[in-house]
């Protein structure tokens, strides 16, 4: 079976919880993950712009995710860009996706991404909330493990489990996933 590739669009590498959550997915080898450096730049733009992150950090973080998914990066050929018909603002996206080849760009902007513009590339644009369901659908023990591994690599604040799925839910966005990931873990504790 084919991995899914996936392009994450700045606006959901920019959240924490969110990010480590995606790339935790990626890194288990449950999809194939691409962005283009002007991705990463609008993300760590942001952390920095929105006072998440020092300069220094924020460098820090793209090194780490570029050294954790060399394959991940895509550049952009010269014109593709203006080829696109989407949303002005989101084309280096959808070209990125073009390059890599993507079935799916993952983002919280999908009026940016209408299905016409997407159509004649084969791919489809879907919430975080509606991608991490879906792998949760087709991998629930593996996406449950791997929640359970992030809620416990969280120090300062600690976060539990539940939190973890809370914080989820209620700031990132992901009410579909909280939500399934609680009734597999309760079914799961009631058999055994």
């Amino acid at each position: 079976m084919t991995k899914l590739s996936v392009v994450l669009d700045a606006c959901v590498l920019f959240p924490m919880y969110l990010r480590d959550t995606l790339l935790s997915t990626a890194d288990e080898g449950l999809y194939l993950p691409y962005w283009s450096q002007k991705i990463l730049n609008e993300a760590i733009d942001h952390l920095i712009g929105g006072g998440k992150l020092s300069q220094e950090k924020a460098k820090n973080l793209e090194n780490q995710i570029k050294l954790a998914f060399p394959e991940a990066m895509v550049e952009v050929p010269v014109g593709l860009e203006e080829a696109m018909t989407n949303d002005p603002k989101e084309r280096h996206v959808l070209a990125a996706a073009v390059t890599a080849g993507a079935d799916i760009i993952v983002t919280n902007n999908l009026k940016d991404f209408r299905e016409n513009d997407l159509a004649p590339w084969n791919i489809i644009a879907q919430s975080p909330d509606e991608f991490l369901s879906d792998l949760l659908d087709e991998y629930p023990d593996s996406i449950v493990d791997l929640l359970q591994q992030q809620s416990q690599k969280y120090k300062n604040p600690p976060k539990t489990f539940t939190e973890l799925i809370n914080f989820l839910c209620e700031k990132a966005g992901t009410p579909k996933l909280a939500s399934n990931i609680l009734l597999k873990v309760q079914r799961r504790d009631e058999n055994q």
